[in-house]
């Protein structure tokens, strides 16, 4: 195991190379198409006299969980991260828009996106039973925090934009992984829960999440200002995430969503009433550096998942129109809750816009399909989950500065 560590972390250092040397483009997204490039070399390799190559490397890959990885581990230090530079004044400000998008709008995103892939599914000749659709639809519909996170840097964006899209991405995760655990009941038991079984559901993971999040958050916070030593306080909060971490799995509560609410209180009460300006200077060094490294690792693995799914015309095809069933989803997810909040306060142009293209998908999406059950509708699922990330994170991640720049630019 410790082999391959060192060797994903040795590949994935010298991707970042070559995309800072000679790509130049946003370091997630250049890591990201440098992995894809690499993916398809060791397949040409393979094809014009290396054989085995390729095998060896998809054996390497075969050893990986990514869905446990990513969902067990690495989200939990990428959310509370991205959590630690947000001003809870400024989250306060924007909370229904944030709170619809993340919540109702998860929902609307589920129901459209499946009715729209069945038919789609059936246009393509693939008969997809409904359920499996929808399941679709949940995993596909939250927007991932840390895409998000790394397009935002180089896109000037105006505060209200950039924090709603940021607030919404930190907390749409939850309510997505309910329904996709709700949809994933009804398949494996062949029975739709209650009402009053979903509600449990809902409250002991989303609920349980804001409160142990809460919790953990305000200790950390009690125990960084009993002490003047930056090691001691940086080293609490790294305990604070994986610790949290390990022990919201075992209370069975939205680890995700506890550690954007302890990131919220560190970055907040902590840094304003419990910190000296040292203290601030290496706890925003190391939780950046930290940031930097695992949105290297993930987009890396993204990149090389390529070698393990199985392809063809056909499904990018399908994914290509998937693609844009996803983004009038988020359109038709957006607008209303938009035309709503203009009744109450002032909304600048082209937010609908900038919300509609800036909602990325991400590792969070191939993490929950990589969790599907086994079988034909899992591998159509995962291979059509894949071709609209990509197209997610290089057409819009690439383009959502441009498009930030534009909307600036209007009366």
């Amino acid at each position: 195991m410790l082999e391959l560590v060192a060797a994903f972390i040795c590949l994935t250092t010298l991707l970042t190379y070559v995309n800072y040397r000679f790509i130049g483009l946003p370091p997630a997204i250049g890591v990201m198409v440098t992995a894809l490039l690499f993916s398809l070399m060791l397949q040409g390799l393979s094809l014009i006299g290396f054989p085995g190559l390729e095998e060896r490397v998809e054996g390497l890959m075969n050893q990986i969980d990514f869905n446990d990885l990513l969902m067990h581990w690495m989200l939990a230090f990428l959310l509370f991260a991205g959590a630690l530079h947000v001003n809870l004044s400024d989250l306060r400000s924007y909370r229904w828009p944030i709170g619809l998008l993340a919540t109702v709008g998860v929902l609307i995103a589920t129901v459209v996106i499946g009715y729209l892939s069945h038919w789609v599914f059936a246009l393509f000749g693939w008969q997809v039973p409904l359920i499996y659709c929808l399941l679709f639809g949940a995993l596909i519909s939250p927007t991932d925090p840390i895409a998000v996170l790394g397009a935002l840097r180089t896109a000037n964006a105006s505060k209200p934009l950039k924090t709603t899209i940021v607030g919404e991405s930190l907390f749409n995760d939850g309510t997505a992984v309910v329904v996709f655990t709700v949809l994933l009941g009804i398949i494996r038991l062949g029975e739709t829960p209650s009402m009053t079984d979903t509600a449990i559901l809902f409250a002991r993971e989303a609920i349980g999440g804001v409160v142990f999040g809460g919790l953990i958050g305000y200790a950390t916070y009690r125990m960084i200002k009993s002490v003047e030593q930056y090691q001691v306080e940086v080293m609490l909060t790294l305990a604070l995430v994986i610790g949290g971490s390990a022990m919201c799995y075992e209370l069975h509560v939205s680890a995700p969503i506890a550690m954007v609410v302890a990131g919220l209180i560190i970055g907040n009460l902590g840094r304003n009433l419990a910190m000296n300006d040292m203290t601030r200077r290496y706890m925003d060094g190391f939780w950046e550096l930290i940031d930097d490294m695992l949105n290297a690792l993930l987009f890396a693995l993204i990149g090389l998942e390529l070698l393990l799914l199985p392809f063809n015309w056909l499904h990018l095809a399908a994914g290509g129109v998937l693609a844009l069933a996803v983004l009038l989803s988020r359109l038709l997810t957006v607008a209303p809750a938009i035309v709503l909040l203009r009744r109450w306060r002032a909304v600048p142009k082209g937010t609908v816009r900038v919300l509609t293209w800036g909602g990325l998908r991400g590792g969070v999406s191939v993490a929950l399909a990589l969790s599907l059950p086994l079988g034909e509708e899992r591998d159509l699922l995962l291979s059509i989950t894949y071709i609209v990330v990509l197209s997610s994170i290089l057409v819009q991640g690439l383009s959502i500065g441009r498009v930030v720049r534009k909307v600036s630019a209007l009366p």
